[in-house]
């Protein structure tokens, strides 16, 4: 089958793109939603950060370098460990804050590169830039939605069901099983969205990558069996991301004496 060129688009087009937002901004206004400057502020972001990516990705594509390819990923890690932690709104104190975040995205991260790109897809070399950064991308960004739904649930529901938690620990439960129907509600929140995604997937919604690999000429069939790959390997690593996150979110807030340790929140009180 011949493959269509692509077909190239002028910051112009990106323009008139962008005049989209100006409907956003509209209803904001209207409505009185106060949103309309986060809302341009995000947008601008947005582009500036893709504009730069893209840049960088390019330079980097050329290198074929291991270990250009180790720096950009380790910052990729570091990124979105900040913004899980920066989403939360009772934040675990000290270095934990960053450390339970950074710890599971960067094995999550690894897993899913050696497996998905070292095993099934093996290009040559294996750490060929062009084939981990997207897909070390697309685990992290679903994988840190994950933990963040998980943990805010986590410390939530305890400081919701303190009294209940404290009861069944007073009563000689161990610190896990007294934790346990808060930990399986906050593993069930932060899977939720990766089940509504794959169930969605196909029928009501395309993926943006398959769409995108269509849009620059790829075969549909080949398109389709690469997103069923990505989309394995982020339920893969989302599922393992916020079991990790939450078992150690779960031994954090409690100790090896088995009480209830929400002074180890910030802001517990509220």
């Amino acid at each position: 089958m011949t493959q269509a060129s692509y077909i190239t688009l002028t910051y112009w087009d990106l323009a008139m793109a962008a005049s989209l937002i100006l409907i956003n901004g509209g209803l904001s206004v209207a409505f009185r939603l106060g949103i309309e400057r986060t809302l341009l502020i995000a947008a601008v972001r947005m582009a500036v950060q893709l504009m730069a990516v893209g840049f960088v990705l390019k330079f980097i594509f050329t290198q074929t370098s291991g270990l250009w390819t180790l720096g950009l990923g380790l910052c990729m890690v570091l990124f979105a460990a900040r913004e899980a932690m920066a989403r939360q709104t009772r934040r675990y104190k000290g270095w934990w804050a960053y450390g339970l975040g950074t710890g599971t995205l960067l094995f999550v991260g690894l897993l899913a590169i050696l497996f998905g790109v070292g095993v099934i897809i093996g290009p040559d070399p294996w750490y060929t830039p062009r084939f981990v950064l997207p897909i070390l991308g697309m685990v992290l960004g679903n994988t840190l939605n994950g933990i963040s739904l998980g943990l805010e649930t986590l410390t939530t529901s305890a400081l919701r069901e303190r009294a209940a938690i404290e009861a069944r620990i007073s009563l000689g439960a161990t610190r896990f099983v007294a934790m346990s129907v808060t930990t399986r509600q906050a593993l069930k929140t932060g899977m939720m969205p990766i089940i509504n995604s794959m169930a969605a997937t196909g029928i009501v919604a395309l993926p943006g990558m398959m769409t995108g690999q269509i849009l620059a000429g790829i075969d549909p069939v080949e398109a389709t069996k690469y997103q069923v790959l990505i989309t394995f390997l982020i339920a893969g690593g989302t599922a393992l991301g916020v079991f990790l996150a939450v078992i150690g979110g779960a031994r954090l807030l409690t100790d090896e004496r088995h009480r209830l340790r929400l002074d180890r929140l910030e802001n517990p009180a509220q």
